[in-house]
């Protein structure tokens, strides 16, 4: 009966149903061929999302929109402008030096490419950088911040796998710095091989000035982070205090934010929650008829019948999640195929963090996959440009971008020097 679930699950994908209504028909098609009473439909999407670490989720998005509309995420543009935009092509490592500081607190890569695109995407076009080089800078750039802690993506692979949210941050550190600084080694080189423009450099007065402006928003991750892996409070409890951080200094410091704009924040928010936690309801639901099918036990049996060899069995996950990230949503294809790949992987002692961080940079990278990356569609449709442009601009960024995955997975102390360090 497993063929009735994934046919009608890839059928409704094919016809661009969204994912959640695609996990829901195909269960529903499969409940009904079983014979399997419906109500196990609300028993397992109830406690796919009863778990209290998913509460900080609404909360994570709620900040990412106050950050956006509060005049937060203008002011980190604004600095890093400030700080290398004298550089050849500086505009443009502004862009991900941006999508790093802001690391991921709106929720998904995609998310961020939205936000952040809709301002670097025109400024760049603006001061001669070509439309198709901008849009692949963005949609690269935008990587690199769910990588970063905090990170909504993490706290999902946490409550799927029962990791330490705080080890998983402390872990994606590293690899999402070193991807974020291997992305502007290239920007730059292509800045200087196409004659990019640069901006006037700031005066060291001007940078200070600036950085007293952004402080507020800088401090934000800060709090975040170290609040979180020195056991001040939960991330559901951070999440709480990120919003309330971000409301404050959205109306009394920076004053963009108003009554009438709060409300159509949380509304949008809202409306963002819900729908990510009805795909995480059917997605428990689905992964539940896997388990029933013992699908996952069929698939880790052939990857292990394949190879025992841990490189080469990371290989082919590195493979399939690549695959996945080019036309799934990354939280989407995180609850479907994490839990089923953290037993392989933990069949050959792979380390169940650095295993983490393999998954999300995998599916990350996915977004900026041609011809069906995610990423790069938001960015070509901002930029006005064709994906086929985008694409082959972007080209060179994802060559680093699977240079850096294939460091991160050979050498897993990048990613676990930082939990070994601080939490063990």
């Amino acid at each position: 009966m497993i063929w009735l679930l994934i046919v009608s699950f890839v059928i409704c994908l094919v016809f661009r149903f969204p994912i959640a209504f695609s996990l829901g028909i195909s269960c529903l098609i499969y409940l009904l061929a079983a014979g399997i009473p419906l109500t196990v439909i609300p028993m397992k999407m109830y406690s796919g999302i009863d778990v209290f670490v998913l509460m900080s989720i609404p909360g994570f998005i709620l900040t990412g929109n106050l950050m956006n509309q509060g005049g937060l995420t203008e002011r980190i543009i604004t600095f890093c402008n400030h700080l290398i935009g004298h550089v050849r092509g500086g505009l443009a490592l502004a862009n991900i030096g941006a999508s790093m500081l802001f690391a991921g607190i709106s929720g998904t890569a995609i998310s961020d490419t939205a936000s952040i695109g809709s301002v670097m995407i025109p400024a760049m076009k603006k001061e001669g950088y070509d439309a198709d080089f901008s849009c692949a800078v963005t949609a690269s750039s935008s990587t690199v911040g769910p990588i970063i802690p905090p990170s909504v993506p993490m706290i999902i692979a946490a409550t799927l796998s029962g990791l330490s949210v705080g080890k998983l941050f402390l872990a994606g550190a590293i690899p999402g710095l070193l991807l974020g600084v291997s992305l502007m080694f290239v920007t730059y080189f292509i800045s200087v091989k196409k004659n990019y423009p640069k901006l006037k450099k700031s005066s060291l007065r001007q940078i200070f000035v600036s950085f007293l402006d952004t402080f507020w928003s800088l401090l934000m991750t800060f709090i975040i982070l170290f609040g979180i892996i020195g056991g001040v409070f939960t991330p559901t409890e951070a999440s709480i205090i990120a919003v309330l951080y971000a409301l404050l200094v959205g109306i009394f410091i920076y004053k963009r934010l108003n009554f009438k704009k709060i409300l159509v924040i949380i509304l949008d928010a809202m409306k963002t929650s819900a729908s990510l936690m009805v795909l995480i309801g059917f997605a428990n639901l689905f992964g539940w008829i896997l388990i029933v099918e013992q699908l996952p036990q069929f698939i880790s049996n052939e990857i292990l019948l394949f190879s025992q060899n841990k490189y080469v069995v990371l290989l082919l996950i590195n493979l399939l999640l690549i695959f996945v990230g080019t036309f799934m949503e990354t939280i989407a294809a995180l609850l479907i195929l994490f839990p089923i790949l953290l037993k392989v992987a933990l069949a050959v002692e792979v380390d169940p963090i650095h295993f983490g961080v393999i998954a999300l940079l995998n599916l990350m990278i996915g977004l900026t996959t041609p011809p069906l990356g995610i990423c790069l569609f938001v960015s070509s449709s901002i930029g006005k440009v064709s994906i086929s442009k985008v694409s082959k601009a972007g080209i060179p960024f994802l060559m680093i971008s699977l240079i850096v995955l294939i460091l991160v997975t050979l050498i897993p102390e990048i990613s676990l020097f930082l939990p070994r360090l601080f939490m063990d």
